[in-house]
């Protein structure tokens, strides 16, 4: 991500493809808010443009929703939404009302206590603020079968340059990138090591 000034209470970003595509979404002046940029979001649509439609998906630290709302306009089935900010989960709910989602919902309270989903994810988007530090706990809570289908895949979006990150037995990166300061990639199950077992 080329380095960017703060985000101010005008400032939106843009749904890049999809039913929704050109729609603004308002990002409020918010300490730890740090939306997905389009390079990063336009990066990791395509690598998912197979996958994505008929996905049911889960926005973990959703903030701005940047993630679950690209991803409902390019043909999710379903979208959780969770954040522990109240005024992101008001908005989130009206920006849904608004644009007539009924297939997703949002979770208001911290993402760590939701409850698996008995159905179980296609994706999960993993970007929690920057400076809380939570990459590795949100990783190891989320990456394993009481959360995801067996193809499942988990987005991460973390500083660069990378701190340690532990990735769960039988997990690799399937995709990797990065801009600017953000490193950004879907971790998958290792089939390799799975058909060679």
């Amino acid at each position: 991500m080329v380095k960017a000034a703060l985000p101010t209470a005008a400032h939106k970003i843009r749904i890049i493809g999809g039913k929704h595509r050109g729609r603004r979404i308002m990002i409020p002046d918010r300490e730890g808010l740090r939306p997905s940029p389009d390079r990063v979001r336009e990066t990791l649509f395509n690598w998912l443009q197979w996958e994505i439609a008929g996905a049911h998906v889960l926005d973990a630290f959703a903030g701005s929703g940047a993630l679950g709302l690209e991803a409902l306009s390019r043909g999710a089935a379903s979208v959780l939404f969770s954040d522990n900010d109240a005024d992101s989960v008001a908005r989130l709910r009206d920006l849904l009302a608004a644009w007539k989602e009924p297939h997703a919902r949002v979770q208001a309270g911290d993402v760590f206590r939701l409850q698996p989903s008995a159905a179980r994810y296609d994706l999960i988007f993993l970007d929690p603020p920057f400076a809380a530090d939570l990459h590795a706990q949100a990783v190891s809570h989320f990456v394993n079968d009481k959360w995801l289908k067996t193809h499942g895949k988990v987005y991460v979006e973390m500083p660069f340059p990378l701190e340690e990150l532990a990735l769960p037995p039988g997990w690799v990166w399937h995709r990797q990138g990065r801009a600017g300061r953000v490193f950004f990639g879907l971790l998958h199950r290792n089939y390799a090591d799975e058909a060679a077992a």
